[in-house]
């Protein structure tokens, strides 16, 4: 029995060393680079402090040198090649969070600002947005002055434009950090957007005369013009929200659509038909291309005599650039353009265009250009979709290759019809299946929520969007030069109809799709799987299995906070049994609401009541210790309070003097002053102020009834912040100090800021 293990797992060795020596000569070794790059920009923007330049180019220099040394060594120069790959990926994020170098503003201030408008957005609750290049500030002069800003207006001048020059009161507003922790960044967002602070007008601002820019602002307006005036001639001839869809996905403008809409078809998986992605870029390259191919087709002896598919080829490669140039060059765009150019130059050259191999090509360059894609859902969610997809393409495939082509039986046109469109069917079944299979579990940890009927809603919205919207949609932008676009236009507002029509119908009927927290070993082993399923050739990809398994395992092995405190003090939240998420205000803000009621798996939210003079639920230790376990929050006299399943007592207190009576009783206690000191000074209480929240972000909570100490706190930012984070430490509230008020009481103008308005101190 011995010597048959023995010789089994000899073997098994023996077998295991021929697969892999096959997979590295079919060039998965290659396959493996953006992988590795990746995993050193994910390493990168996980450290808690940010490092100099130094340790990331000596690393690289030192793992190049020694990687060239190792070339007789296959092996060792294999894993010192990965390990260069990974410092690689680091330095490649080191130098573009130094490019970056957006100035962050730190804390509210009310400013006469002056500014350069760089793009319009109409809102669809009537609002205008308006992103601004900063040219001045006045009353107070600030002295670290943001480059960019985008502030919302009630209205704007007639006939504004991008690159014209704007000036306003405006109330400025730092980038705001995680709603809880492990949550999406908007900071880190904004730092790479280039957004050093948002905002709104307190006036409407007036046109001022323009000053010159600089000849890339001066390109950059022009496009955006060109965009707000084919939005503008598309939402005329369109109408409604199909209008505002429309210019979505032709020009990329999305501000306009209601929220209704979005959250319909958030619901039922198909809002990655809103955002410019690889779906519309193939969309528009497959349409000219069959257009170009069909014309060449009248034309026999020209298309037997030249490269016609080559030439369908380039032209649909130019479309795809001018339709990247035209949606406003974004991040998701440019990464969509990226892999279908690689894949029609490709074509170019005699090469298979739907490889393994090409979607590598896009990765490692899209990594190169902007590696903190990395790590957001954007970037993840498109590449295991594509990887899903070819991998599944190249398989089936091999499988029908393995079979031969055998001559296509002779069926009655009626029958062949019908198989032709049961096989289209089938396939754009398989192909939901396979990407969403791929992008269920990032979509659950990025955002806790599924959509229990995507399949369905993808099957009947997709034929629309790919017969209707989009070939129209193209067939309108050529012919839009020549006034000819007016019937494209109409049949793809039909087309748009549906397919609103047909998410609201389904939303209507899907069931609660909130999932809760997903642990971060879960999303790790999934994505192992997904690359060995989709880049090995041999019978190794059966090793993705164990990998797979073990994700499915530690889907919830996550610790779930039990409170949730804003990064602003002004919000507590703690589940209280029921599928109920109990909150401090009676009109929280909407959107970290519903991400705390996501993340806690909650289905509803209740709102504190406010106890009248003779209720005394809570004016003593006693009364307070009676409450039960499960109590939603009680409001009076500037302290809410609520008890936690576990019997721990939460109180929210907006200052010191009426925090410190509940010393005697809570297990937490959230202070909106950023003065307050801690007024309990017990081991089984927690205290947090909103110092040290504006210092540290939101925080989650996490009790432990069965120990006689204090719940464990968690914020979401380090205290040594990275670049996007440094803003923090100078916030009024960062610093411990009381909310600005003016001292003088003159009169409010037009020229004057609103009384109470922050100096820039």
């Amino acid at each position: 029995m011995r010597t048959l293990r023995k010789a089994t797992l000899r073997g098994l060795a023996a077998e295991t060393a021929i697969a892999a020596t096959a997979e590295i000569d079919r060039g998965v070794a290659f396959l493996l680079v953006p992988v590795f790059l990746a995993v050193g920009v994910v390493a990168y923007f996980s450290l808690t402090e940010e490092p100099g330049f130094l340790q990331p180019l000596a690393s690289s220099a030192a793992l190049g040198v020694a990687t060239l040394l190792a070339r007789s060594r296959p092996k060792l120069h294999l894993a010192l090649m990965a390990a260069l790959l990974v410092a690689l990926g680091a330095l490649c994020a080191k130098v573009e969070t130094w490019r970056a170098s957006t100035v962050m503003f730190g804390s509210e201030i009310s400013t006469r600002l002056t500014g350069r408008v760089a793009a319009i957005d109409a809102m669809a609750n009537g609002r205008i947005r308006l992103t601004l290049d900063v040219l001045s500030t006045a009353r107070p002069k600030l002295r670290y002055q943001p480059d960019r800003v985008r502030l919302s207006a009630r209205a704007v001048p007639p006939g504004l434009t991008a690159g014209a020059t704007v000036s306003g009161f405006a109330r400025l507003l730092p980038p705001t950090g995680p709603v809880r922790p492990d949550s999406y960044d908007f900071s880190f967002g904004s730092y790479f957007d280039g957004i050093g602070a948002s905002g709104f007008f307190l006036t409407n601002p007036t046109l001022e005369t323009a000053t010159p820019a600089p000849l890339a602002q001066r390109l950059s307006a022009a496009v955006e013009r060109a965009r707000d005036a084919i939005a503008d001639r598309i939402r005329a001839a369109i109408g409604g929200p199909e209008g505002e869809i429309a210019a979505a996905l032709i020009v990329g403008v999305r501000a306009g659509i209601p929220e209704t809409i979005n959250e319909a078809m958030r619901k039922t998986g198909i809002y990655h038909i809103i955002s410019i992605s690889g779906l519309h870029m193939a969309l528009v390259a497959g349409t000219v291309m069959a257009l170009l191919r069909g014309a060449f087709a009248l034309f026999p002896e020209f298309s037997s005599r030249r490269p016609v598919k080559k030439y369908a080829a380039a032209a649909a490669l130019f479309a795809i650039a001018a339709y990247l140039f035209i949606s406003g060059v974004v991040v998701a765009a440019e990464r969509s353009f990226i892999m279908l150019a690689v894949m029609l130059t490709a074509v170019l050259f005699d090469r298979a265009a739907l490889t393994m191999r090409n979607l590598a090509i896009s990765a490692i360059a899209v990594i190169m250009v902007s590696p903190h894609e990395v790590v957001g859902q954007s970037f993840q969610m498109s590449f295991a979709a594509t990887a899903a997809l070819v991998g599944a393409y190249a398989g089936w495939s091999g499988r029908r290759a393995g079979r031969g082509d055998g001559a296509p039986p002779n069926r009655p046109w009626p029958w062949a019809m019908a198989h032709r469109l049961m096989a289209a069917t089938g396939a754009a079944a398989l192909t939901s299946i396979v990407a969403g299979s791929a992008t269920t579990l990032f979509a659950m940890w990025h955002f806790q929520r599924v959509a229990p009927l995507s399949l369905f809603a993808n099957l009947a919205v997709m034929p629309i969007v790919s017969i209707l919207v989009m070939p129209f949609a193209v067939l309108a932008a050529i012919a839009m030069p020549f006034g000819a676009d007016w019937p494209f236009l109409y049949v793809m507002g039909k087309g748009l109809t549906a397919m609103i029509a047909i998410s609201g119908w389904i939303a209507e009927r899907s069931p609660l799709d909130a999932v809760g927290l997903v642990s971060v070993q879960s999303v790790l082993f999934v994505t192992v799987a997904l690359v060995i399923a989709t880049m090995a050739t041999t019978w190794l990809r059966l090793a993705a299995l164990p990998f797979a398994l073990a994700g499915l395992v530690t889907i919830h092995q996550v610790r779930t906070p039990d409170a949730l405190v804003s990064e602003d003090a002004k919000l507590v939240a703690l589940p209280i049994g029921g599928g109920e998420l109990a909150v401090s205000r009676a009109r929280p803000n909407g959107f970290t609401a519903d991400n705390w009621r996501r993340a806690l798996d909650a289905e509803t939210l209740v709102t504190p009541e406010t106890l009248k003079g003779a209720d005394t639920r809570f004016t003593g230790t006693d009364a307070a210790l009676d409450l039960p376990p499960g109590t939603p929050f009680l409001c009076a006299d500037g302290l809410c309070l609520a008890r936690h399943p576990s019997g721990a007592i939460v109180v929210r207190a907006q200052d010191t003097a009426a925090a410190r009576p509940a010393c005697a009783f809570a297990s937490l206690i959230v202070i909106a002053d950023a003065r307050a000191k801690d007024p309990c000074r017990d081991s089984a209480v927690s205290v947090i102020t909103a110092r040290q929240l504006a210092r540290s972000g939101s925080a989650a909570v996490y009790f432990d009834p069965a120990a006689n100490r204090a719940p464990e706190v968690r914020f979401a930012v380090e205290e040594n912040y990275r670049p996007w984070h440094v803003q923090r430490a100078f916030s009024r509230e960062a610093r411990g100090l009381a909310p600005y008020q003016r001292k003088d009481r003159k009169p409010k103008t037009p020229d004057r800021p609103a009384a109470g308005s922050a100096s820039n101190r």
